[in-house]
């Protein structure tokens, strides 16, 4: 049951219960003892969860404990000076693969998160804009302004580390030679330079993403109703991930992220035209990796992407 077909939904508003209204006793009140009964709203996640439960749109019901949206604000919101950086990601294409778990494994320094067995990456084609401060406004914003905006495209695999359960970035490519210098020494990203061209603003989107001798190129066109994966899903296993884990600096590290959930749309007529980006001999993995699907999102604004952490 997942949304990589057509299982989406809008979920219903279940965080707008109205308070129950008490009439007022003959004599103005002066004899009631009891306050006034108030019913709660549930927490728009629990809520959520329980709707994925009860309509049975539930693939692993092992995946309902990992950490959503709302627990992951709670845990970034916790830690004092935790959020360095506020940015948006914005008109993201998401292509999915899954591979062989044994193979992969042999290329990822940490414990692979698997769904039912299966190892998946993801290629996840975006714009970062307006990368800035947390605080200061625009008295800060100079600082990050020369590398505020570009285009990223991200191979990510599904790990999890002690009690994290979060996304390992296996290469990363950006069109900003800036950003790609400072990436490895602040965050320990595995940076690239690449050409990218992308137009994710029509009725089908598109994306080349080049090297020197590689490439990838796709075309797909988005459909159906955009809202977020159903809890418990593969789609939510794949798009709600809120801690990130890198390897390219001296030592692991990782570093947490808050953002709205993804409000997606699956994409249709998916065609990866050259994919030799990630299917070479550096990724031994790629011999057997099978494209599922893919989705379309226009993105979330004031992503909060923490400050890095040893990974130990």
């Amino acid at each position: 049951m997942t949304i990589l077909s057509d299982l989406y939904r809008n979920p219903k508003n279940r965080g707008n219960e109205k308070r129950k209204l008490k009439r007022p006793s003959p004599n103005g009140g002066r004899d009631s003892a009891r306050p006034p009964q108030v019913v709660r709203s549930e927490p728009a996640g629990l809520a959520y969860r329980k709707r994925s439960i009860q309509e049975g749109k539930v693939d692993d019901p092992t995946l309902l404990g990992r950490p959503d949206s709302e627990a992951a604000k709670r845990e970034i919101e916790a830690l004092r000076f935790e959020v360095p950086i506020v940015a948006d990601w914005i008109d993201a294409v998401f292509l999915h693969f899954e591979v062989d778990p044994t193979i992969l494994a042999e290329a990822v320094p940490f414990e692979l998160d698997l769904h039912e067995g299966k190892a998946y990456i993801s290629l996840v084609a975006f714009t970062m804009r307006g990368m800035r401060p947390k605080r200061g406004g625009r008295a800060t914003s100079w600082l990050t302004a020369p590398i505020a905006t570009h285009q990223f495209l991200n191979l990510r695999t599904y790990v999890k580390h002690r009690s994290q359960y979060g996304i390992f970035f296996m290469k990363e490519w950006l069109n900003d030679s800036l950003a790609v210098k400072l990436g490895p020494r602040t965050f320990g990203l595995p940076y690239h330079q690449a050409k990218i061209d992308y137009d994710h603003g029509s009725d089908e989107v598109h994306g080349t993403v080049t090297t020197r001798d590689e490439a990838l190129r796709y075309r797909a066109r988005p459909r159906g109703a955009t809202a977020p994966a159903e809890y418990g899903t593969l789609d939510a296993f794949l798009l709600e991930r809120y801690t990130a884990f890198n390897n390219a600096g001296r030592r692991p590290k990782f570093f947490r992220v808050w953002h709205e959930p993804w409000k997606v749309q699956p994409l249709t007529n998916l065609q990866v035209v050259r994919d030799d980006l990630i299917r070479n001999k550096a990724h031994p993995w790629s011999d057997a990796a099978t494209l599922i699907g893919g989705h379309f999102t226009r993105g979330v604004e004031g992503v909060s992407m923490g400050r890095p952490h040893p990974a130990t």
